[in-house]
């Protein structure tokens, strides 16, 4: 039989909501605990150290992660999830900090390339922007690697020289009897230079805070929360690093009139008696223009009728919903003389129907066993 995977947010013991840090640090304890150095021989550790970083590599996943909180298991298996890759792990420092560098007598220098930040950007967009699409034109705040220094921080010309205390190796070697021991240098922090002269344009931040204007295409269907991927548009990578990716996540205003379940719309249409009686021919303003209702005769107050394709469409265009027409029969508050009289002579030319109905067959079964 096939192994049932375990909910992601389980194996890591971490609530749905628990951001990024909570995650990575779930994930730290269950490594170090777990890791098979530590239990040579221990299947079940190897296979619990396995199934926690599976689950780490989805949850760290902006992406990954929105596909497994919409999907389940199923929205993440072609994402490169589904199983356990030793290779994303192999820089297990980025996870554990100087821990295992120190343990395993190595220091981790802090200049190597590093990937920039994601952002998060909310847009709000009407439900008539979901109904067609649209390319929404956005300013993201977000920062820029300085032009002056490089990102540096650093004056150009002479503001960054090596590091002194560990001459530029980034690393201070510890002589302790026939043990040599290496650790991050304390001075530049493992970079293995140091800023004399700030960067007069950026003051040493090496950035530029800025506003990009980027055109973002939202195609049709999008619903509340969807989160849009746009790549390299994230925060500025470190040390020549890559970029990170904007996530525009979508919120959709509240409509006056149509109020959307999935892919379905509903809306309300009030009728006055006459038109419930005899049935009538109603001219409905949808989100694809002019609609005709065709109402039935002996219609009645809260009676749906279902307009087909003309809901919201299905994302990736997998086809649209439908529209739902809730009847509201409206009774008049006031009457003139001719209406009054009207409705007298139709109220003594119909049944009286004045008395409690008999109990369904379904509530009498329901009462037999209660």
């Amino acid at each position: 039989m096939p192994t049932v995977k375990r909910d992601y947010y389980e194996v890591l013991g971490v609530e749905r909501g628990a951001d990024e840090a909570a995650i990575k640090s779930a994930y730290r304890k269950l490594a170090l605990k777990y890791h098979p150095d530590r239990n040579p021989g221990d299947k079940d550790a190897e296979e619990k150290f396995k199934e926690a970083a599976e689950a780490y590599s989805v949850l760290s996943d902006p992406q990954k992660r929105a596909a497994y909180d919409r999907y389940g298991h199923q929205g993440v298996d072609g994402l490169g999830a589904g199983g356990f890759d030793p290779n994303a792990f192999a820089d297990f420092t980025d996870i554990f900090g100087d821990f295992f560098a120190d343990f395993f007598g190595g220091a981790r220098r802090r200049d190597r390339a590093q990937r920039g930040e994601d952002i998060l950007y909310e847009l709000e967009i009407s439900l008539e922007d979901v109904m067609h699409g649209m390319q929404a034109e956005i300013q993201v705040p977000r920062r820029q690697i300085c032009a002056e220094c490089k990102g540096t921080g650093a004056h150009p010309q002479d503001g960054l020289v090596s590091c002194p205390t560990c001459r530029g190796r980034g690393e201070i070697i510890y002589q302790q009897s026939f043990l040599s021991i290496r650790r991050t240098c304390h001075q530049c922090g493992g970079r293995g230079r140091i800023i004399r002269r700030v960067c007069m344009k950026c003051r040493g931040e090496g950035f530029e805070r800025i506003q990009r204007k980027l055109r973002v295409n939202i195609p049709p269907g999008v619903d509340q929360g969807t989160r849009l991927r746009v790549p390299g548009e994230g925060q500025p990578g470190q040390n020549g690093g890559a970029p990170g990716d904007l996530f525009v996540v979508i919120r959709v205003a509240e409509h006056p009139v149509f109020e959307r379940e999935g892919a379905n719309l509903h809306c309300t249409l009030p009728i006055n008696v006459a038109q419930a009686a005899l049935g009538a021919e109603i001219e409905l303003e949808t989100l694809d223009g002019p609609q005709t209702v065709h109402i039935p005769e002996g219609a009645q107050s809260g009676q749906v009728l279902r307009l087909p394709n003309l809901g919201a469409p299905k994302l990736n265009g997998q086809g649209r919903g439908d529209l739902l027409v809730h009847l509201d029969v409206r009774i008049p508050t006031r009457l003139t003389r001719e209406q009054r009289k009207l409705f007298e002579q139709l109220r003594d030319t119909l049944p009286a129907e004045n008395q409690p109905r008999d109990k369904s067959l379904l509530d009498k079964v329901k009462d037999y066993f209660l």
